[in-house]
């Protein structure tokens, strides 16, 4: 208990030393996110604290929905006050005049990984799109990088794949063929959607992390591309399965504050204490999601630290925002005319 209090006096005193103003007991903000565990661990590692330390209270609503946010500010209309958003919906949502800039002088910027920081959104964690297989499936096999996904002779069975028009299939393709890691951008579309063609009857299709794990653990994919959080999930419950980490894919997610936010101050606030430190490594120690501070690293789990893309940056191969953000919908409209053919 005394811990506890410690902790809460602590938190109280950065958001207060970041602002320079007392919270009043009486302000409200909506936090907006996409459900299910994520969203229960953002409310753990950030909202009750916050709370508790500001008097502010959070009010959590979701799922995120990007028509949504839109109509809401064109309409003048805006309910939502903090959003967790794809980092390419982050970049473009800008572009369009959807977002509030950020006030950096609460939000600590200089201790934010500068990939997860633009001037209208912060980090709410990243990830890595890694090389997931059924140890029962492969056995003593294990594949060592993407083209083992493009080996059906050595690496038998079907390829999970996320089904969505995002950063990662498309990147994991080139670089199966052969593209160098700096020169994935601007994707060559031709040359991607060709390699797919190569195992497209061979691909099972996944459009959440649950679904994703039951085709890993249940072994009707023998391997595929999964969030690294998701498998490292299964391998805590015991499932036979295992991972590599050669070229892992990073993406993040963002928080922004839509255009004309009604408690945009609060929602300040409450940015500055998720991209904390403190916040960062709470939530990583939840989920198994990296964090975007700087700081936060020395504060992971002993245990925990070995499974997050933190420990293999040497690896990594971060997505073009910037790339999506701009040709995101065109690359969508080819990609679904791809799929029904």
């Amino acid at each position: 208990m005394v811990l506890k209090k410690r902790a809460s006096a602590v938190l109280a005193a950065v958001i207060l030393a970041a602002t320079g103003t007392a919270a009043f007991a009486t302000e409200n903000l909506s936090f907006v996110s996409w459900g299910g565990t994520t969203q229960d661990a953002q409310k753990q590692a950030w909202a009750e604290p916050f709370s508790e330390a500001s008097g502010i209270r959070v009010v959590q609503d979701g799922p995120t929905d990007y028509g949504k946010l839109k109509a809401m500010v064109e309409s003048g209309n805006v309910q939502w006050d903090v959003v967790d958003v794809e980092a390419d919906f982050a970049l473009r949502a800008a572009a369009e005049g959807l977002l509030e800039p950020l006030d950096f002088n609460v939000i600590q910027r200089d201790k934010i990984d500068p990939r997860f920081v633009s001037d209208h959104g912060v980090g709410s964690f990243y990830f890595s799109f890694v090389l997931g297989y059924n140890q029962g499936k492969l056995g003593g096999n294990a594949p060592q990088d993407w083209t083992a996904l493009f080996d059906t002779t050595k690496y038998p069975g079907k390829r999970a794949l996320y089904k969505w028009p995002s950063p990662g299939v498309l990147e994991l393709a080139l670089l199966a063929d052969g593209v160098p890691a700096d020169k994935l951008y601007p994707l060559d579309l031709d040359r991607a959607f060709k390699k797919l063609d190569t195992i497209k009857q061979d691909i099972v299709w996944w459009g959440g992390g649950a679904q994703s794990q039951q085709l890993l653990a249940s072994g009707e994919a023998s391997l595929g591309q999964f969030w690294n959080g998701r498998v490292y999930a299964l391998q805590q419950d015991g499932a036979p399965v295992g991972v590599t980490w050669k070229q892992n894919l990073v993406m993040a997610d963002f928080l922004v504050i839509p255009k004309g936010a009604k408690n945009k101050d609060a929602a300040m606030k409450f940015l500055a204490n998720a991209s904390s430190a403190k916040g960062q490594a709470e939530f990583a120690n939840l989920t198994a999601y990296a964090p975007v501070n700087v700081d936060s690293v020395s504060q992971l789990k002993g245990d925990l630290a070995p499974n997050l893309p933190t420990a293999y940056a040497k690896d990594q191969i971060t997505l073009d925002y910037a790339y999506w953000a701009k040709n995101g919908q065109a690359i969508a409209a080819r990609w679904n005319e791809w799929l029904v053919k």
